[in-house]
């Protein structure tokens, strides 16, 4: 076992294991010790096209070579082609670049409320939901559905109502009882909350409603987006449109990226001086979403993404479905939790030292978010590594 990491110098937010990685070829890594592992995180559903891309090194390479950061007082061509891509794919119309998902989050919230204003409502009101992560800003910590999140940062940012995922009459109470509802906002899948899924005929009923009250639907892609369903986005599995998109994560392939994508009701309601960003755009982190479309598309992963998805989760269906203590396995494409019935955490440093990278969240979700590029055969590893550790776990606490 590697002795822990200490880090003397950089504020303490993250609970460290104690393994540095020093570079990683295709779905494995290496940590710095010169271990191996299986890694079936990405980076938290950021490493697209895994590690050590053969076509997107070069690519970034080459763009190093030429312009790394410029400005948005000036044209900057490589936007223009990722959000062709963006809008082509989407069928939205427009989009905005920043640098994370909390910022893109909190540009829909700002899109929400001067849509809001400019329908004459002086106190907009948003629809978030239980469970749900969009960030930790103060604005995106306050839409937020986690109580641990929130906990001394109150007080929270007003102007959300928070309801139940996949309920209609909790949303249709709201629609009846708050006049200066203008959007809802919801993660076509729960990612931190323990990969929480939308059903389709909700999210269409949502659209409906939406339609019908003049509101926006906003839809955090940010970790399910980009393929990870296998669709490229999580959404069009309910055949429906949202209003307003933001996606992060696994757009850049590892380079930090954000976008917010609109559709015509929500296209224009940014205008000059309303919103802005330094870093956002900047042509090294277009390039890194230019090359990942690029490739995704070449290499076919979104039919990967379905296809291998289908076959992990079915295997760790058939591996643990049955057990006592095993809730529920579920998830789309390569965006799995397998869910117990009691906290796991400790699975998180077993499974390291078992060499396989994953994620406990919500306490009781093992969460699966392994690169597009995975096989059958490495997915057929994951489930040799971690089914051993859930048995072991779920005999040890059954026996406590």
């Amino acid at each position: 076992m590697n002795a822990p990491v200490t880090m003397p110098h950089v504020m303490p937010t993250y609970g460290r294991l104690p393994i540095a990685l020093s570079h990683g070829q295709g779905v494995r890594v290496w940590d710095t010790d010169g271990r191996e592992y299986l890694d079936a995180l990405a980076g938290i559903a950021v490493n697209t096209l895994g590690h050590n891309h053969a076509k997107l090194v070069p690519a970034l390479q080459d763009q190093l070579t030429k312009l790394i950061h410029s400005c948005n007082y000036y044209q900057v061509p490589l936007q223009e082609e990722l959000a062709r891509l963006l809008v082509e794919r989407s069928g939205l119309t427009n989009v905005f670049f920043c640098n994370s998902g909390l910022e893109a989050n909190e540009a829909a919230l700002k899109i929400a409320r001067k849509f809001g204003h400019e329908k004459g409502i002086d106190k907009p009101e948003v629809i978030v939901y239980e469970k749900a992560f969009h960030g930790r800003s103060i604005a995106t910590l306050s839409a937020t559905g986690n109580p641990k999140v929130w906990a001394g940062f109150e007080p929270l940012v007003e102007g959300f109502v928070r309801v139940p995922l996949n309920d209609v009459a909790a949303l249709n109470e709201v629609a009846e009882t708050h006049p200066n509802v203008v959007a809802v906002f919801l993660e076509v899948i729960q990612g931190e909350g323990g990969v929480n899924p939308a059903r389709n005929d909700y999210l269409q009923a949502v659209r409906k409603l939406c339609d019908e009250r003049g509101w926006l639907l906003m839809l955090d892609e940010v970790q399910c987006g980009i393929g990870r369903t296998g669709k490229w986005f999580a959404h069009q599995w309910a055949g429906i449109q949202p209003d307003v998109m933001p996606l992060a994560k696994g757009l850049g392939s590892g380079v930090p990226i954000g976008a917010v994508v609109c559709g015509p009701k929500a296209a224009n309601v940014l205008q000059p001086g309303n919103h802005g960003t330094t870093f956002g755009g900047n042509p090294l982190a277009m390039r890194a979403g230019v090359e990942t479309f690029k490739i995704m598309e070449e290499d076919g992963l979104l039919a990967n993404a379905d296809r291998v998805g289908a076959h992990l989760r079915s295997a760790l269906t058939r591996e643990l479905g049955e057990l006592k203590g095993v809730a529920e396995i579920r998830g789309q494409g390569l965006m799995i939790g397998i869910e117990l019935d009691r906290p796991c955490g400790v699975l998180l440093s077993r499974a390291m030292e078992a060499g396989l990278l994953l994620s406990v969240t919500a306490d009781k979700v093992i969460r699966l978010l392994p690169a597009l590029i995975l096989t059958t055969e490495e997915a057929d590893q994951i489930v040799a590594l971690l089914v051993p550790l859930v048995k072991q776990f779920l005999n040890e606490t059954n026996a406590a």
